[in-house]
């Protein structure tokens, strides 16, 4: 594994302050994905070098956190602009708003920096300059808090006292989750319990907070994982309880083969793959959000009448509470409002199916459906025909220029009204069927659909 830019770029930093007679390490999360054989995305430098020191020492730098000792420190490397974050050692004060210290003191000793991290696997240091004399990973850690140990066994496990650690920042209950299912982890015996015990005070977190950690659980390569270990540790009816709700509820078996609305939405979630949209993930984990309000228990078979519609306001109402984007929400909601469509494929007009493959981003739909499918009857009949036609209809057939518009109908001696709106879309279902192919051929069933007389 070579070195990337920013591994060059942090270890220039380290170099640069350790001229200067600073201590400087790597630190955190590159250390432990080092460990594991990983490229890091990142690297971190701790120093015992103060935020001004560092800002003096390089020419392009940010105060961005120079109150908690952070500043990031530019560099170009390889061509790329590469930003490292450089922290001052420290140790905090109280933390009162679960989220910051209210202050902290800047301290010359690494391990003391240290032991206020979260979790003992983020909490190791590296010396860069041994790594490149030995060329072994191990032998250049420092790690004060028993870090390496808890690597080998698999285990995510709060530095200290797990419920100071989770008191002074809440958000680390759910990285915990996170962590442990990214790596295929458990969650250490004293650590969960700690989880469990303050899982409600989760609600003190910001609500930006906790949709982009579970947005990471999702988009991650381990989402199944991740919400079983939200469902466990007690997290889960916290942050979603709409999705907690799934458990239980049970679907028609000749369906659903596989089990209740939770056990289907947890196959869907094992589906998703590294790096996958955050809104196609969203969009898997709230398809069947409607079904456990709209269940009943009817004559021959289980229903869930209306189940999309409801389904729907529930993810509306999750995504305005979480404050995605209008354009996330927008793409989140048609997924869920979009799912059941699929089944009338084969059956649809060729127009329906057109403005059907207009939707946005119209393949997160079709890889919905197929996860779906695999996480039921596993029948992909309709999704391959879906995929066949959306492959072969030209965009310009999908969404042509109009042969008929509102102008046209004016000048034509329609005067605008209620109607227009209708009979437009009826010229460009024609259209779209290939019934019509000028405007006058457009005109002319128009005119047949308004009896014939064109209204003054």
């Amino acid at each position: 594994m070579g070195e990337s830019p920013a591994q060059i770029a942090a270890e220039n930093i380290v170099d640069r302050l350790r001229a200067a007679g600073y201590d400087a390490y790597f630190a955190g999360g590159c250390v432990r994905d080092l460990l594991l054989g990983r490229q890091p995305e990142d690297f971190d430098v701790a120093t015992s070098a103060h935020p001004d020191e560092v800002l003096g020492m390089f020419p392009r730098t940010f105060a961005v956190g120079a109150h908690f000792g952070v500043i990031l420190v530019a560099d170009e490397i390889e061509g790329r602009e590469i930003v490292t974050e450089v922290a001052t050692f420290r140790s905090d004060g109280a933390y009162s708003d679960g989220r910051r210290p209210e202050s902290v003191r800047f301290s010359e000793s690494a391990e003391e920096d240290v032991v206020r991290r979260d979790f003992t696997i983020n909490g190791m240091l590296l010396d860069p300059q041994l790594l490149r004399e030995s060329g072994e990973v191990g032998s250049s850690v420092l790690d004060y808090v028993h870090g390496r140990a808890d690597l080998q066994a698999r285990l995510v496990r709060a530095i200290g006292d797990p419920d100071k650690r989770f008191d002074e920042d809440k958000l680390r209950m759910l990285r915990a989750v996170r962590f442990a299912a990214r790596f295929e982890f458990e969650i250490e015996a004293a650590t969960a319990a700690a989880i469990r015990e303050s899982a409600s005070q989760i609600a003190k977190v910001s609500h930006e907070r906790v949709r982009d950690e579970l947005t990471r659980m999702l988009t991650e390569g381990r989402a199944r994982r991740a919400f079983e270990l939200l469902d466990r540790t007690g997290l889960l009816t916290e942050v979603l309880p709409e999705i907690s709700r799934l458990q239980g509820v049970e679907q028609p078996p000749e369906y659903h083969p596989e089990g209740d609305v939770w056990v289907h939405t947890l196959m869907l979630l094992e589906q998703l793959p590294a790096g996958v949209s955050p809104t196609l993930a969203w969009g898997a984990l709230l398809h069947d959000v409607g079904k456990p309000a709209t269940f009943q228990r009817g004559p021959g078979r289980i229903r869930f009448n209306g189940h999309v519609e409801v389904g729907v306001r529930i993810a509306q109402d999750i995504a305005r509470r979480l404050r995605f984007s209008n354009e996330e929400t927008t793409q989140i909601v048609a997924l869920v409002e979009n799912h059941m469509r699929f089944g009338d494929v084969e059956k649809m007009k060729a127009s329906t199916l057109k403005r059907f493959f207009r939707l946005p981003a119209f393949s997160e739909h079709l890889a919905l459906h197929r996860m779906d499918c695999m996480a039921s009857h596993g029948g992909l009949e309709l999704y391959e025909y879906a995929k066949q036609r959306f492959a072969e209809t030209p965009a310009e057939d999908v969404r042509p220029e109009l042969l008929i518009t509102g102008r046209d109908l004016i000048e034509a001696g329609f005067q605008p009204g209620p109607q227009f709106k209708e009979l437009l879309a009826q010229a460009e279902d024609a259209q779209l069927e290939g019934r019509i192919s000028t405007k006058e051929e457009g005109l002319a069933l128009i005119r047949s659909l308004s009896n014939g007389t064109p209204i003054p």
